[in-house]
């Protein structure tokens, strides 16, 4: 499979894509799939065969040996019976997608990228560099910790993640593995990152200590790929049309979504459910992007995000591929904070996409009403979706409605205690309950601003 650059169609294979994490000129790699035919993608009702199918269609030019120890490694860490069960509550599909270590959808791509990179890397020391909103970071550490060649550096908000994220990501102790409090919040942190990336001074810096630069984060393909297995697996399982709803912080996840259907998943609508921090459903809405400066932190802290990278590669969908239109908005974006797409764009991102909002209140008293409807447990995320899906109507026309389930609800007991009012989590997993007897040993906090330096002393 070929992979390209949203910005000048820069060239990769899947290999360079994933070692580099983003293009060389600021773009972010895209699956070429405009010459591909979806197919039925009926077999596929496991996670293994569904992860084969997808691998074998986007990174078909890794060798097989590759790919089939990429899905060991994320079978050997997720439950052997159904790694990733769908449930039904209240008559939406629950889609479970928290069953890996660190109680995150994160956990199936972070199982697979440690593998793909260290055959991309060719021998080569690679560091890593992942922004976190609380999920991603510690599902980056827990996938790196101990392999050979790669180092990670998680750079997560100060304030703002709940105290079982704070501590996935402050007690490793592995050397290869760190983490970093910023004053600031995610979008200052996935700002800084990327801005490290296209900073050739940097990266030439880094060389010279036989280092390159890569990322953890969706905007990597490594991170992409793997989750478009689920939608595929989901549908094999219904057999049917659906919809999908996914709560939506960066945007990786729903656009996950949008391949499986590329490749033969029938999905119908594809949901897009923020918290205040509504940006996303705003866009889907209006067709207009506007993120402002302001970001409000909430009891759904994995989605207090306002510039979404993933969107940069709906923008190439939605203008078949037009590079020289995706440079357009985005240098809109940056000088002006705000685009908004022409009108054959829009048309087409209203046909498949829709957004909705739940505000914190909403998002605990859903928590509370799934509860008291069916003894459905779910994360204050999740709980996002579940409004969202309700309050636009789903399920419509007969069909399944499924619903991505993207934490456990142990991450966030706070919220749960406040929701529920008793504590209903009175057996955590072992490894969240030692959490909070594990001595802290990743204790740095640093400015935005110190973000480079950072970076720096880690060559």
């Amino acid at each position: 499979m070929r992979y390209i650059s949203t910005r000048t169609g820069l060239g990769a294979t899947s290999a360079e894509s994933i070692f580099q994490g983003l293009a060389p000129d600021g773009g972010l790699y895209v699956p070429d799939l405009r010459e591909v035919e979806p197919t039925d993608v009926s077999a596929y009702d496991t996670l293994k065969g569904a992860e084969d199918f997808v691998l074998g269609r986007l990174f078909d030019d890794l060798p097989q040996g590759v790919r089939d120890e990429a899905v060991a490694r994320l079978l050997s860490r997720f439950p052997a019976g159904d790694p990733v069960p769908m449930v039904e509550a209240d008559g939406l599909a629950m889609l479970e997608l928290f069953h890996g270590r660190t109680g995150a959808f994160k956990d199936v791509a972070l199982s697979m990228l440690p593998v793909f990179m260290r055959h991309a890397a060719g021998g080569r020391r690679v560091l890593v560099l992942t922004a976190t909103s609380g999920d991603t970071g510690s599902a980056a550490m827990q996938g790196f910790a101990g392999v050979e060649g790669a180092e990670v550096a998680v750079f997560f908000p100060e304030t703002g993640t709940s105290l079982i994220q704070r501590l996935q990501m402050t007690t490793p102790s592995e050397q290869n593995v760190h983490a970093f409090a910023i004053r600031g919040n995610f979008d200052d942190a996935q700002a800084a990152v990327k801005r490290i990336f296209a900073d050739k001074a940097i990266a030439a810096e880094a060389a010279t200590h036989g280092v390159t630069l890569s990322s953890a984060n969706s905007i990597n393909t490594g991170r992409l790929v793997p989750q478009i297995a689920y939608y595929i697996m989901a549908a094999a399982r219904l057999k049917t049309e659906f919809d999908v709803v996914v709560p939506s912080g960066n945007f990786g996840n729903l656009l996950a979504a949008w391949y499986a259907k590329r490749l033969g998943a029938p999905i119908r609508k594809f949901v897009c459910a923020s918290n205040i921090n509504d940006v996303l459903a705003r866009f889907m809405t209006t067709g207009g992007y506007n993120p402002g400066k302001t970001l409000t932190v909430t009891n759904s802290p994995s989605m207090d995000i306002l510039k979404s990278s993933n969107v940069e590669r709906l923008l190439w969908i939605l203008n078949d591929g037009d590079c020289a239109e995706v440079s357009r908005l985005m240098g809109e974006l940056e000088r002006n904070g705000r685009y908004e797409l022409n009108d054959k764009a829009k048309a087409r991102l209203f046909a498949e996409f829709e957004g909705g909002v739940s505000n914190p209140d909403e998002t605990e008293a859903e928590m509370n009403r799934m509860h008291a409807a069916c003894g459905y447990v779910m994360d204050p995320h999740t709980a996002v979706a579940a409004y969202v899906a309700r309050a636009l109507g789903y399920p419509k026309g007969g069909r399944p409605v499924v619903v991505a389930s993207t934490a456990t609800p142990y991450k966030f007991p706070e919220t749960c205690r406040n929701a529920f009012k008793t504590d209903l989590l009175t057996n955590p997993p072992k490894s969240f309950s030692d959490l909070e007897r594990l001595p802290v040993v990743q204790d740095k906090v640093v400015d935005v601003a110190q973000i480079d330096e950072t970076v720096r002393g880690l060559f």
